[in-house]
Order: structure tokens, then sequence, then C-alpha cells
């Protein structure tokens, strides 16, 4: 009974709380809103977790290892990268990192949900490439969190 009690109250205590990362402007989150199409030869990744399981979690975001930041629930990256490669975007997970490859095509936008999936011993993240209008569409409610710090 007690043993019961216990992994409830921590299965719990994972799912409470809220994580928070350092935001961008507002202007700046405005901006990246619009969807503009990037720049001659590159492409642009949204990468973004909406709230859900997990929010006491923070996660890493790589995109072709090189870190991007942390998330944490409702807030969005946008990411500038070369057209034509594929790109690696990888989070962290409970074991090991969880990789998404992405075919990238010059000028278009790509966008990328990373959610918090249960876990043996804590929640881990996966990533899932959605449609064009799913992901304007949540992001819309998001906010640009700043990049760089990674765990």
């Amino acid at each position: 009974m007690y043993k019961k009690m216990a992994v409830v109250m921590l299965a719990s205590s994972l799912f409470a709380g809220c994580a928070s990362v350092p935001m961008e402007s507002r202007e700046a989150s405005t901006n990246a809103k619009a969807f503009t199409a990037p720049p001659q030869d590159m492409a642009g990744l949204y990468i973004y977790r909406a709230s859900g399981p997990g929010t006491a979690l923070k996660k890493d975001i790589w995109v072709n290892d090189k870190c991007v930041g942390e998330t944490a629930p409702n807030m969005f990256f946008y990411e500038l990268v070369p057209g034509g490669k594929q790109h690696k975007i990888s989070t962290e997970s409970e074991f090991s990192p969880n990789n998404l490859m992405v075919q990238t095509e010059a000028g278009k936008n790509y966008f990328i949900k990373q959610y918090i999936k249960m876990g043996v011993f804590v929640g881990g993240a996966n990533l899932q490439k959605v449609s064009e209008h799913e992901g304007q569409a949540a992001i819309r409610q998001l906010n640009l969190a700043k990049k760089g710090k990674c765990s």
C-alpha cells in the first residue's frame, strides 16, 4: 500500500509545477509568428512545445548536434538551416536522445513538435514533424524563447 502511494506521489511530482526558460521580447516573438519565407538558400525550423504532461520538465533541443536551447511548456524556437539538406533535430529523453531527420527545401519553413511522454523513471521527450497548418496554429499561441542554453 505504501509503495503504491509512493509511486503515485513520485509520478504526480513529475507533472506538477511549471518549468520556465528565458524568453525573447514580445516584438521578436511577433516577428517570428509572421512566418515569412527564410532567406535564399535557407530553410526555417520552428521547434515548439505546447502545454501538456510534464510541465515541470525542461528538455534540450539540438539541431545538427548544436544546442538550440531548453524547452518548457508554451514556447518555441526558430532556427535557420541550409536548405536542400537533411538535418538532425534531437531532444533528450530518458535514456538517450531521440532524433528526427528532416529533409529541407530552401525557402520553406518546417514545424517540429516536441512532446513529453511517460518513462520508466522520468518523463522523456520525443519529436514529431507536423503540417504547416498545425504548426502555425500552435505557434500563434506560444512565445519565442531565447536560444543557447542546454543542460
